[in-house]
């Protein structure tokens, strides 16, 4: 079964720097796109960042881009979102997620492509 944890979250001021981790089981990151996530209060879930575990692609939202920084550790099965320069309309809910097709770079941020999903860990930034 395929299960992913995220962890990491917190409360930080603006300007400062979080470290996510998404910790999966039931697979390997070998074939594997991880997809970070967010939702804020009244605002549709949209995506923030993904990574492909195969051949280390990495893609950003325009709103993060610069700021924040994807890696993987696949030994551990395991993807760290990077956030620097946090500012207030960060805050929100982060998920991971996994699809287990290929998708088009078009469409490689949007939510509704992807199958499995963590719990979910809370980002306050505070100004």
């Amino acid at each position: 079964e395929v299960q992913l944890v995220e962890s990491g979250g917190g409360l930080v001021q603006a300007g400062g720097s979080l470290r996510l981790s998404c910790a999966a089981s039931g697979f390997t990151f070998d074939d594997y796109t991880i997809g970070w996530f967010r939702q804020a209060p009244g605002k549709e879930r949209e995506g923030v960042s993904c990574i492909s575990s195969s051949d280390g692609s990495t893609y950003y939202a325009d709103s993060v881009k610069g700021r924040f920084t994807i890696s993987s550790d696949n030994a551990k099965n395991t993807v760290y979102p990077q956030m620097n320069s946090l500012k207030p309309e960060d805050t929100a809910v982060y998920y991971c997620a996994t699809v287990t097709i290929p998708l088009h770079t078009i469409v490689i941020l949007n939510p509704g492509e992807y199958d499995y999903w963590g719990q979910g860990t809370q980002v306050t930034v505070s100004s």
